[in-house]
């Protein structure tokens, strides 16, 4: 595959220089501006599959270069990179044509994936290992894989269910890089970092003067959005005053910005995700009905690493290439032994958990080879101590009631405590497992 042309534009040294060698280990090629009038010369000169740009040069701004950049390129990716928390240059930049924007400092992996995915690497589902920047090779992965192509091409409201370290906001991503969205913004919120006082502003924005302390008018992240994605991480946390207000903006398409009078319309799609279960919520009343039903339009579910542990190899392989580059290191193989305990292991943090192992394992070897003694001690120690609770689980002096408590209390922990989960792989009904859960002391 040829090697994609990127003009990067900074005027720090240093930063040119890292996002350089970066860039060139993933196989793209790399030509760089320190400023306005080298980087308008360049581009007078050669053609580039996309240009990076800072928004503050020395000698003017990314926006205009982003301008001539346009007045040829309409429809190339152009990438914007804003100082942390200036929203008006990326709100700025957007309407001007600007394909994504990228704030400092500049997370590696985002930016890998946020290229990779506007330089049009295509995959196909049924002979690759990775799709959309997800590797996968079980046929669990490659229905979702098949899944996301479908859903991309809708305008539904997507509701991405899945635990933690699942790899829930890569799905996200491709659904958006694979749509007639892809040329507009992907737009992040994690509504569990959010306290309940903020959500309204960060979701809508207000107009200066609106509060003690609005010196200026700030775009909310819907407004930011625009014709792009909308992406509510973690929506099962929401409090009850944010879930009212995220669900008006479902049902209506359209907000006020706080003190303002003007409505303003949604044109951003949204998907939502989720580790909790909220039919479970709903169930409980922590979670509204109607908001439910209005984010489970479409409902797209990732399995745990433990359900798909074919694609664990393939994954470690792919990590240990990953951190070689950013380690400078030059680890040639994983040890049989560690790929089975990695086998045998249930990953309670999912693909995330084997990310940060393989990190760590690279980091520790000194050697060609990783070996167990490189691998994070509470793997070590959860294997060691599942072979203790096996032993502990035998039939032997042990009454009926106990047995059962054991084995119930073994699938919820297999299963995060997902009732719904745990009912399904131990065959009865939810109902029946919440009466014996009840009966053996395991509810409160």
């Amino acid at each position: 595959m040829d090697k994609k042309k990127v003009l990067l534009i900074d005027d720090e040294a240093n930063i040119i220089t890292i996002i350089k060698k970066f860039l060139e280990d993933n196989n793209f090629f790399v030509e760089t501006a320190e400023n306005k009038e080298k980087a308008l010369k360049i581009l007078k000169e050669k053609t580039f599959d996309i240009v990076l740009s800072d928004y503050k040069l020395p000698d003017g701004t990314g926006i205009e270069i982003l301008r001539f950049f346009r007045s040829f390129e309409p429809n190339k990716p152009f990438i914007m990179i804003t100082a942390y928390g200036s929203i008006n240059g990326a709100v700025e930049a957007m309407k001007e044509g600007a394909s994504h924007y990228i704030a400092k400092p500049i997370d590696f992996d985002d930016l890998l994936k946020i290229l990779q995915f506007y330089t049009g690497r295509e995959e196909n589902i049924e002979e690759k290992n990775e799709f959309c920047g997800i590797i996968g090779k079980s046929p669990k992965m490659k229905q979702l894989f098949k899944d996301i192509s479908i859903v991309s091409k809708s305008e539904a409201t997507v509701l991405i269910e899945g635990e933690c370290g699942t790899g829930k906001e890569l799905v996200a991503r491709a659904i958006h890089f694979l749509s007639k969205r892809k040329d507009f913004p992907f737009i992040g919120i994690n509504c569990s970092a959010i306290p309940v006082e903020l959500f309204e502003n960060e979701l809508f924005g207000h107009e200066k003067g609106s509060f003690t302390g609005a010196s200026s008018r700030e775009i909310g992240k819907i407004e930011l959005a625009g014709e792009g994605t909308l992406f509510l991480d973690e929506v099962g946390e929401l409090q009850p005053l944010p879930q009212a207000k995220l669900l008006r903006v479902l049902q209506e398409r359209e907000f006020y910005r706080i003190g303002g009078t003007k409505t303003i319309p949604v044109k951003c799609r949204i998907i939502a995700a989720t580790n909790r279960d909220l039919e479970q919520m709903v169930e409980e009343g922590s979670f509204r009905e109607d908001l439910f039903y209005r984010i489970n339009v479409i409902n797209l579910k990732i399995p745990p690493l433990r359900e798909r542990k074919e694609d664990i190899p393939l994954l470690a392989k792919h990590f240990l290439e990953k951190f070689n580059k950013i380690n400078y290191k030059n680890i040639v193989d994983i040890d049989d032994r560690v790929l089975d305990i990695f086998m045998e292991y249930d990953w309670p943090g999912n693909v995330r958990e084997l990310e940060n192992a393989i990190e760590r394992a690279v980091v520790m070897c000194q050697h060609d080879i990783i070996k167990e003694e490189h691998l994070p001690p509470r793997i070590l120690k959860r294997k060691k101590q599942e072979r203790i609770e096996e032993v502990d689980t035998s039939l032997s002096d042990t009454n009926l009631l106990e047995i059962e408590k054991r084995v119930i209390l073994k699938v919820l922990k297999e299963t995060n405590w997902n009732q719904t989960k745990a009912a399904e792989k131990l065959g009865i009904s939810r109902k029946q497992l919440r009466t014996k859960m009840k009966n053996l002391g395991l509810l409160n």
